[in-house]
């Protein structure tokens, strides 16, 4: 099998194709939805208030089937990531490296998520991010995640 030379710059791939997109089933869609409008969606149990992800059939806390999707805040903190040099695919040629994170979101869940708008040198443990989105089609947008704005950033 042959792999990718991780070294060379992303000029020296073929231009790329388009990105994979996820296909949502019938336990996703929801999730899909929401990120097409722009909306963080998670399952959040009716029965005792726990937050769900990833998505399950019942509650782990207390068992119940009662799972509602519900728009969550978005916002979370860094809690370990990877810089990937490594081309799996051509579309994201033009990407590398990009970085992969393992986001805590105030809901009190991890999600794994890319890290955009900020440089590798500037990630920190810890650090506020925010939920942003990429639309890849017309039925699919991915929600990512962002340096989240300091309040002293808006004036």
């Amino acid at each position: 099998m042959m792999m990718a030379d991780s070294s060379r710059s992303s000029s020296e791939y073929p231009s790329p194709s388009p990105k994979p997109v996820p296909i949502p089933d019938e336990a996703s869609r929801p999730f899909f939805a929401g990120a097409r409008e722009r909306q963080l969606m998670l399952q959040r149990c009716s029965a005792c208030g726990r937050w769900l992800w990833p998505v399950k059939a019942r509650c782990p806390q207390c068992w119940s089937p009662a799972l509602n999707w519900t728009p969550a805040s978005g916002k979370g903190t860094l809690y370990s990531f990877a810089l990937m040099h490594q081309l799996y695919h051509p579309a994201f040629a033009s990407e590398l490296p990009y970085i992969i994170a393992a986001i805590d979101l105030a809901e009190g869940v991890r999600i794994t998520s890319t890290i955009v708008d900020c440089p590798p040198d500037q990630l920190r443990i810890g650090m506020p991010l925010e939920v942003t989105f990429e639309q890849l089609s017309e039925e699919i947008t991915l929600p990512k995640f962002r340096p989240a704005a300091r309040p002293d950033d808006d004036q």
